[in-house]
């Protein structure tokens, strides 16, 4: 039985003092939780929040990382530098990633690869606007951005990446897929992984990434392929963070 993965994405938000507020409300609760749990935090932070997660049972984990290994790359962060600060886990192709810093599934693939080449487990998001699900479009695009993540990683290293279905039309509007529609999409997701490697297919954890909440989290989790979430604004809040884990 897949464990299941409760992982915050706190995007570009945060600051040293309000930090430790959420950090100390976590770790006040969260001392053997019975599902998986991380945090995700910008790269500026990282250290802080090792420093304050060290010896808890939730983990670090960062919001990007370069294709690259080393070198002349200005701005850029590598996957052997998240790797000193203990991360285990990295989100990669974010809609966000993909929509304002134009990158391709493609890129995305390299990225996975370099995240399990450093040690990381890449949290690989997929997912589609709404005009593409209207369209009727949702495997078509969606299983696109899946496969050329699973083309560039052998069957072994399938085992090693977790996968987040963000529909982006869901993200940051209030607006929820229903547990069926999320349910539909995560088997189409699994069924992707299975083509290539059915024994990864029955332990890649597949999280839902659109708007889950406190109210919905209960109802999403029992769906029979959603293995978790990759949550956003109700990562900032202690108490909502909490509920939804408890819900797991």
């Amino acid at each position: 039985m897949r464990r299941k993965l409760i992982a915050g994405n706190w995007k570009m938000n945060g600051g040293l003092a309000a930090n430790g507020v959420l950090l100390d409300g976590l770790k006040a609760e969260l001392r053997a939780p019975a599902c998986a749990v991380a945090v995700c935090v910008p790269a500026p932070y990282l250290s802080q929040c090792q420093l304050a997660l060290a010896g808890t049972p939730v983990a670090l984990g960062a919001q990007d990382l370069s294709v690259h290994e080393s070198g002349a790359y200005t701005g850029e962060v590598s996957g052997a530098m998240l790797s000193d600060f203990q991360c285990r886990y990295v989100i990669v192709g974010h809609s966000e990633r993909r929509q304002y810093h134009g990158e391709s599934s493609e890129i995305v693939a390299q990225k996975a690869a370099r995240a399990i080449k450093s040690g990381l487990t890449p949290i690989v998001c997929v997912g589609e606007s709404l005009e593409e699900r209207e369209a009727g479009r949702t495997d078509a695009v969606v299983g696109a951005q899946i496969e050329a993540v699973l083309a560039a990683l052998d069957a072994g290293a399938l085992a090693k990446i977790v996968i987040a279905y963000e529909p982006v039309w869901a993200i940051g509007t209030g607006k929820t897929a229903t547990p069926q529609m999320a349910q539909d999409a995560h088997a189409m997701l699994r069924s992707r992984v299975a083509a290539k490697n059915a024994s990864a297919a029955e332990t890649v954890q597949i999280l839902y990434g659109g708007s889950m909440k406190p109210d919905n989290a209960a109802e999403l989790l029992a769906m029979t392929d959603i293995d978790g979430g990759l949550i956003g604004g109700a990562s900032l809040k202690a108490a909502d963070f909490l509920s939804i884990v408890r819900a797991a």
